[in-house]
């Protein structure tokens, strides 16, 4: 019987991400994105009660520029999501994909002992967690 070895999150993670504080202006924010080379920003915790928040260029798009605010007088953490839906970096990737599909996101931070390891995102799990190795 040949029995297949799970693929987990932490196969096929990526690190393309950078961490910011929330009380920066989004326009720091953006050129951080633009120096890391990054379109998900990652809000850390405040506390180690805290929860990380996500910041994503869509969201800048939508919360920002579209409501015509200004972006060096808006700061992170007014337009972050938060809690983020994270993921355990042990986790089958099918099981991710079937969390994202159930509640219609695409991608999520991976957590292994409370810190983010990286993301997962669909294109991640279809590329590097769908064929055979």
């Amino acid at each position: 019987m040949n029995v297949r070895t799970p693929v987990r999150n932490r196969d096929v993670l990526n690190q393309d991400y950078a961490m910011v504080d929330g009380t920066i202006t989004v326009s720091e924010a953006i050129a951080t994105a633009v120096a890391n080379n990054v379109k998900v920003l990652v809000v850390n915790k405040r506390t180690e009660h805290d929860e990380y928040g996500l910041v994503l260029m869509s969201d800048i798009a939508r919360k920002v520029l579209a409501k015509d605010k200004s972006p060096d007088r808006t700061n992170v953490y007014e337009i972050m999501i938060k809690p983020v839906f994270s993921v355990s970096a042990d986790m089958d990737v099918r099981y991710t994909a079937r969390l994202f599909e159930r509640f219609g996101i695409n991608k999520a931070p991976v957590l292994e002992d409370n810190d983010i390891k990286g993301f997962v995102t669909y294109d991640d799990i279809v590329l590097k967690g769908m064929i055979d190795k």
